[in-house]
């Protein structure tokens, strides 16, 4: 089995630094580009399935990359991303930041002192949702020989890969979230997980 972990394009809030987490916000049209470019890049990838977020960004992102193939697409609610609750939406650039608790960048910087927000996940809810599904996915032998995309989000695929390493949430991020579309590439065989190549890009 060989998968390949997409963080889906990127969206304005992204680019205004605007906590996504469940929001569902569609790419924009630098997004849909990156997607297009990567999308080339893996152009000679046989993929026989793709499971996706159900969140538009990753769907898109999906949807762009395998183009014409014609194949499953399954939404899998596990692969969307964590939820900042009450957070959503708010902002965490310095210039325009809004968020109630002024600590909230411990998330992407000293993860074991992160407050979750009201009606948020804790890195460790999203670690045991997409280690569920990654588990239920590698166990079934009608997909042993399946090439498979997965498109997912930043700290989604982040979680899938804690799940492999056994990475605790201390170092978590390691060397940070990947970048919009970025891909990375693993190999089931035998029982056992291997990743290839993480976060590779395929735009400058």
């Amino acid at each position: 089995m060989q998968l390949y972990l997409i963080r889906h394009g990127e969206t304005d809030y992204n680019k205004s630094r605007r906590i996504q987490g469940q929001c569902d916000i569609e790419l924009n049209d630098y997004g849909r580009e990156l997607a297009r470019i990567t999308a080339q890049g893996l152009k000679d990838v046989p993929f026989d399935m793709a499971f996706t977020s159900p969140l538009k960004r990753a769907r898109e992102t999906a949807e762009i990359i395998i183009g014409s193939r014609q194949i499953p697409m399954i939404e899998d609610a596990r692969i969307q991303e964590i939820s900042f609750g009450a957070y959503e939406g708010l902002c965490c650039e310095e210039s325009n930041y809004n968020i109630p608790d002024k600590e909230f960048l411990n998330f992407f910087t000293d993860t074991p002192n992160y407050h979750v927000p009201p009606e948020g996940e804790s890195f460790e809810q999203v670690i045991e949702r997409t280690g569920k599904f990654l588990r239920e996915l590698v166990k079934k032998d009608e997909y042993t020989d399946k090439t498979i995309l997965i498109s997912t989000h930043g700290c989604a695929l982040k979680a899938m890969l804690a799940n492999i390493n056994q990475t605790p949430v201390s170092q978590f991020w390691g060397e940070g979230v990947h970048k919009n579309c970025a891909v990375t590439r693993i190999e089931v065989k035998n029982g056992e997980i291997k990743i290839l190549e993480e976060g590779k890009t395929y735009y400058l």
